[in-house]
């Protein structure tokens, strides 16, 4: 009896909700999961759901849960952008898996990285994510440009200054991060032209 009532018509899906969509098309998602409805909740088809939403790019991730008698219900986590690599005359708004997300000509307070010639496949690149992920909320919405040609070479530029910031490679890079919101809360060390925190146990403010 248990059986019947778990693939009963009366527990098949009927509804199915989706929420955490801004950039992603909700109606599109929708269209590419309604083929679920009609079929009970115990049989429901989650590696077809799976293969349908890995269809959209900017879905990084999004978790399920059925609600009986009768709902699915699909929360989607959209991947944000963190950096903003020059296209000519536009950006390409990226994220930490260097996946584009937007071309625009506004990248909207987004830090410029320059990663060299290798690009998103290069080290630079992933050494300039790991940094950005590291800084507090305070100071990236202050860093105007990244650079990272090697895994090694990390550097920052911030908005409306001339201040340059040496950071060296990634490792240790939230102790950096830390050393950085400390010296730019000090008008002595910005009105220096270089923070260096390339040694995080010994960060310096200096004329070069």
């Amino acid at each position: 009896m248990l059986a019947v009532a778990i693939y009963s018509p009366i527990l098949a899906l009927r509804e199915i909700t989706i929420d955490g969509t801004t950039r992603v098309s909700q109606q599109d998602v929708q269209a590419a999961v309604d083929s679920q409805l009609g079929t009970p909740l115990a049989l429901l088809d989650f590696d077809k759901i799976r293969s349908e939403l890995a269809a959209f790019p900017l879905i990084r991730s999004y978790v399920t849960e059925t609600v009986p008698p009768n709902t699915l219900r699909i929360h989607i986590v959209e991947r944000e952008p963190i950096a903003a690599l020059v296209n000519g005359s536009s950006f390409d708004l990226v994220d930490p898996a260097g996946v584009v997300i937007a071309s625009t000509t506004d990248r909207s307070g987004i830090p410029v990285l320059d990663a060299g010639a290798d690009g998103i496949t290069g080290t630079g690149f992933t050494s300039a994510v790991e940094v950005l992920l590291a800084m507090p909320d305070s100071v990236i919405a202050r860093i105007d440009t990244i650079t990272a040609r090697t895994a090694d070479d990390v550097g920052l530029t911030l908005r409306d200054s001339t201040l340059r910031v040496v950071w060296g490679s990634a490792d240790d890079s939230e102790l950096k991060a830390q050393d950085l919101e400390r010296l730019l809360a000090l008008p002595d060390c910005t009105a220096l032209p270089v923070i260096d925190v390339s040694a995080p146990l010994a960060p310096i403010c200096g004329p070069n």
